[in-house]
């Protein structure tokens, strides 16, 4: 079982920025991929960024890449979400996500969140233009 709590959200205005943390619980943090997601009102949870188990990968969708940069520190079981460039459009709640890390993978477990089993509640980010 894995616990995850975020972190960091809040108030930006367009153009600046914001670092999500998500704290994990368990030992075996280093064996899951790790994975950032959004939902704003009424739509759907949306990909935002994810991370393999040893941070030799990371994924992002054209909306938020050179934007956002995911990035883990397995030593504290944490992962971050730095998001520089705001934008409007950015405003949702911010999701953890966390899955064992399979020995063989398609890119599609990276990026899909029926994919993830370990969820976080989730943190408020409000970007005024």
């Amino acid at each position: 079982q894995v616990q995850l709590e975020e972190s960091g959200g809040g108030l930006a205005q367009a153009g600046g920025s914001l670092r999500l943390s998500c704290a994990a619980s368990g030992r075996t943090f280093n064996n899951y991929i790790m994975g950032w997601f959004r939902q704003a009102p009424g739509g759907e949870r949306e990909f935002v960024a994810s991370i393999s188990a040893t941070a030799r990968t990371t994924y992002y969708p054209d909306s938020v890449k050179g934007r956002f940069t995911i990035s883990r520190d397995n030593a504290k079981n944490t992962v971050y979400l730095q998001m520089n460039s705001l934008k409007p459009e950015d405003t949702a709640v911010y999701y953890c996500a966390a899955r064992a890390q399979p020995r063989y993978y398609t890119l599609s477990i990276f990026q899909n969140p029926s994919t993830f089993d370990y969820w976080g509640r989730g943190t408020q980010v409000t970007v005024s233009s």
